[in-house]
This record gives structure tokens, sequence and C-alpha cells, in this order.
């Protein structure tokens, strides 16, 4: 099955950190770039960051810049996010995200990560 499948999310104090995964199955994980996204309530969803697992590639939002850090295990076919310094304002359903081509643009399910003040 084609599917991508984030987890990680959680509650965790301004200041804290966490690592997002998005595990992806049934296409070749090396051929595309994987994004992160994230939609606050009341808000639209916002790209956070992507990698190009072809090259290793990443680009950031500037809000997230110094703080996110996407990497890649192209052995497992997941792609991580590490937040570190979290904000309240980081408060979001996280999803990520590639686009298959042809065969169209895959999200996941999403996970909630809620900050607190």
């Amino acid at each position: 099955e084609v599917q991508l499948v984030e987890s990680g999310g959680g509650l965790v104090q301004a200041g804290g950190s966490l690592r997002l995964s998005c595990a992806a199955s049934g296409f070749t994980f090396e051929d595309y770039s994987i994004g992160w996204f994230r939609q606050a309530p009341g808000k639209e969803r916002e790209g956070v960051s992507c990698i190009d697992n072809s090259n290793g590639r990443t680009d950031y939002a500037d809000s997230v810049k110094g703080r996110f850090t996407i990497s890649e295990d192209n052995a497992k076919n997941t792609v991580y996010l590490q937040m570190d310094s979290l904000k309240p304002e980081d408060t979001a359903v996280y999803y990520c995200n590639t686009n298959l081509g042809r065969n169209g643009v895959l999200w996941g399910q999403g996970t909630q990560v809620t900050v607190s003040s």
C-alpha cells in the first residue's frame, strides 16, 4: 500500500523538543522529495521543511530555520523532523507529503503537536 504515516507528536512545554517521523511505503523512497507541512486551527496549511531523498538537499521555512532539522534514513524509508526550541506558535497538526507525479500527491494522516507556554 502506498502511504505515509506520521508519528511522534505530543504535548511539550515551550523550549522543549520533539522528533516527528514520517514512514513511507509502497513507492521508491529515494526517488522523491518529502515535505513537512503544518496547519494550526483557523489557519491555512503551510510548508515547514522538505528534503530531496535523492541528494539530501533540504529547505526550511524562515519561521523554523535554526530550530528544526529534517533528515532521512533511506534504509528505513523514513524522514524525521527534529524540532527544538519549540514555541507555542508551533502548535499545529503536522503532515508529511510527497508528490508522486502522475500517481498524485500523497499525504499522511497528520500528528498533533501542542506547545504550552
